[in-house]
């Protein structure tokens, strides 16, 4: 699994924009910038939507007013699913990344097989990533939703 200290690995994410279909690599998203992370295992699920991103949209100003340049949400869902819930969330003040098939997730070690449910998932996890380098890696365990929280991303910060 990927820790504090390591350079992400260069892959590509999907984006669905008012342009259509973007894939912005790692580079792209993180090079030169300070962005907090988070992951979640599937949009439109309970805790995703209902804790997870609405705090990072609630905290969205506060977190960004400690020199970070940009919030990004991913998950193992297509860029049309994360597109569709982007826009039932409010969410202008967060960057929507779609890692369908997986890469980042399996290239940073931060994949969970959650069976029936939906299979290969994303684990929930919030990080801090300095110019391509990850500062801070908060994991959750099975079933938890505590350090991951932007209340506690934006006290680390």
């Amino acid at each position: 699994m990927i820790k504090p200290g390591d350079t992400l690995p260069e892959v590509s994410f999907s984006q669905l924009t008012s342009d259509g279909m973007k894939n912005p690599s790692t580079a792209d998203i993180f090079k030169g910038k300070k962005v907090v992370l988070f992951a979640v295992p599937g949009a439109f699920t309970p805790t995703c939507s209902e804790s997870h991103l609405p705090g990072y949209i609630a905290l969205a100003d506060q977190i960004k007013a400690k020199g970070v340049d940009s919030i990004v949400c991913t998950s193992m869902n297509d860029a049309f699913v994360m597109a569709a819930w982007a826009e039932t969330q409010n969410s202008e003040e967060i960057t929507f990344l779609a890692d369908g098939g997986g890469a980042f997730h399996k290239a940073t070690g931060l994949t969970m097989d959650t069976g029936d449910f939906g299979g290969v998932r994303s684990q929930r996890y919030a990080m801090i990533v300095d110019d391509g380098k990850v500062t801070l890696l908060n994991v959750e365990p099975p079933k938890s939703f505590e350090v991951s929280k932007a209340e506690t991303i934006l006290a680390a910060l």
